[in-house]
């Protein structure tokens, strides 16, 4: 595995102990985590190699049950800050009306996906992640890097505009 490889995982359960962390840190630390985070994360996936069509997919690892429990404790943390308006939904070319998104759905979208990297490749052999790599970064270039993007908007709006 290469040092980015490494970094990615590493960087994925730094999102995901901080998630799980969230209901008992302070907003405006969260909301600065966060922001560390994020784009660390989006530049490691985009570094991450994709030369492969890989065989191997990521595996769902969390039930809709815990997805949930953390989308409630992200709202709860979040407050009055969490809705925000979404200029890059699909349905925003055909409205008149702003569409209004969450962060915390979208940073439990992202713990999903983390999670679920996380647990795949715990369970799997050495030589075999740098293939399930592939199918992250490919997961990350056609979902989760515009929804990585469309959260640190409002996050970053938060963090220097609106806590003290």
């Amino acid at each position: 595995m290469t040092p980015n490889q490494i970094t990615f995982i590493g960087l994925c359960n730094e999102f995901c102990t901080a998630i799980m962390r969230a209901p008992e840190t302070e907003t405006a630390l969260f909301v600065a985590e966060m922001t560390r985070l994020l784009p660390r994360l989006y530049i490691s996936a985009a570094d991450l190699p994709a030369d492969i069509e890989p065989d191997l997919t990521i595996d769902d690892a969390m039930d809709e049950d815990h997805y949930d429990s953390i989308r409630r404790s992200l709202e709860i943390v979040l407050g009055e800050n969490d809705t925000y308006l979404e200029v890059f939904e699909e349905d925003m070319k055909y409205s008149d009306t702003p569409i209004g998104a969450s962060i915390a759905e979208g940073l439990a979208d992202l713990t999903q996906v983390f999670f679920n990297i996380i647990e795949t490749v715990r369970e799997a052999p050495t030589e075999v992640i740098p293939e399930m790599l592939v199918a992250a970064k490919n997961d990350f270039e056609t979902y989760w890097s515009q929804k990585l993007v469309n959260v640190m908007r409002p996050l970053n709006q938060i963090r220097y505009n609106n806590l003290p």
